[in-house]
């Protein structure tokens, strides 16, 4: 599963990237700050980006989650501060939403 919404990731960036002059480099997507200090999104484009993540993990693996939320924001750690801990924020995510989907993986 962590590879398929790495790649939810990727396509999502791709979608900004058409938009930007300055493209994102796709290398290395782990090490990526998504956004605040250091971070390669804008807030219109962090909004966007994650419309597309969310939009492909409902089409894709049947699952409805809600990424940006109280949850998240308050978190100590934001989820939207890099790849990785966005990585780790949908996989609790989808645990909590659909637990089949990530009992039923195999690791």
């Amino acid at each position: 599963m962590r590879e398929a919404l790495l790649e939810y990731i990727r396509k999502g960036i791709e979608e900004i990237n058409v938009t930007r002059d300055q493209k994102i480099p796709l290398e290395d997507l782990d090490l990526i700050h998504i956004y605040g200090d250091g971070g390669v999104f804008d807030s219109m484009q962090l909004v966007n980006f994650l419309m597309v993540v969310e939009e492909r993990i409902s089409d894709e693996m049947d699952v409805a989650i809600t990424i940006v939320s109280e949850k998240a924001i308050s978190r100590k750690v934001s989820p939207f501060s890099s790849v990785s801990a966005l990585l780790d924020y949908l996989v609790e995510e989808i645990a909590i939403a659909k637990p089949d989907h990530v009992l039923g993986e195999v690791q």
